[in-house]
């Protein structure tokens, strides 16, 4: 079997539609000229965009789900004992089996939602940030930045079902949303043991993490404020082993990314 599988070399049928991520971030909805994701508030059942932004939301969370599955599972065969420790490949193992009843869960909630398998396209940049050669960077890339944003939705998911009367994915939710906890904590501590005694190994893998957290804010929609489309879930992050400043840090990549989307908006108003 190959190691470090690219990414177009996924299995998926004929439901699956790829977007790469040029075709994403183009997309005015996640905030570029045109538009803007976190101008669209907090999701509530007063919206009347609500049904369709909570089913592309479940979606989302649908085929992150499936690649969470495989960088995890790749992880376990691409790396030598020696790069990734026994105990770690055990810990990426148990995360296997958490996200294959995850996509369990995703795929029935998606019908109940009223949506199916392939209604909304996938980009595949989870998985790529799972490619790296370097273990510790799939923790940074996936486990910590990618997982927390996991964190977020499932978080902002659950109190969206509090608010719409919805016990089903209320609980779906708040069950994946422990798992998502532990898989982060795996990846925070196993930085830390990894790189103990290589301050600029974790340098680098630290900010490779904040790259991803700050093309993963949602067009600057996630952030503290109490009416971000996606707020971060302080809480469950200190659980899965973020300091308070890391977490002011994520909040502040929001607001940057915010100001550069708003630079490209009157760039282009300008040019127009």
């Amino acid at each position: 079997m190959k190691q470090i599988l690219p990414a177009e070399q996924l299995a998926r049928d004929d439901r699956f539609v790829e977007v790469n991520m040029q075709q994403r971030l183009s997309d005015p909805r996640m905030g570029v000229p045109g538009g803007s994701y976190q101008r669209v508030g907090r999701l509530g059942p007063e919206d009347p965009d609500a049904p369709e932004r909570s089913r592309s939301l479940m979606h989302g969370i649908f085929m992150g789900e499936i690649q969470a599955l495989e960088g995890a599972g790749r992880t376990c065969w691409d790396f030598e004992e020696s790069e990734a420790p026994y105990a770690l490949k055990l810990d990426m193992a148990r995360q296997c089996w958490d996200e294959a009843r995850h996509v369990e869960i995703s795929v029935k909630l998606t019908e109940w939602m009223g949506t199916g398998i392939g209604e909304f396209a996938e980009s595949r940049f989870l998985y790529q940030a799972a490619c790296s050669p370097d273990p510790v960077l799939r923790l940074t890339g996936v486990n910590r930045a990618l997982e927390g944003l996991a964190i977020d939705v499932f978080n902002t998911m659950k109190e969206f079902a509090g608010l719409s009367g919805d016990p089903v994915l209320g609980f779906c939710e708040d069950w994946m949303l422990a798992d998502e906890v532990t898989h982060v904590k795996m990846g925070s501590d196993w930085l830390r043991r990894l790189t103990e005694n290589d301050p600029e190994r974790r340098r680098h893998a630290l900010e490779f993490q904040r790259t991803v957290d700050k093309l993963f804010s949602f067009g600057g929609g996630r952030g503290k404020d109490k009416d971000s489309p996606i707020r971060l879930a302080d809480a469950f992050r200190r659980m899965a082993g973020f300091t308070d400043d890391e977490i002011d840090d994520i909040d502040k990549l929001g607001q940057e990314r915010r100001e550069e989307l708003e630079e490209m908006r009157r760039s282009a108003a300008t040019s127009a």
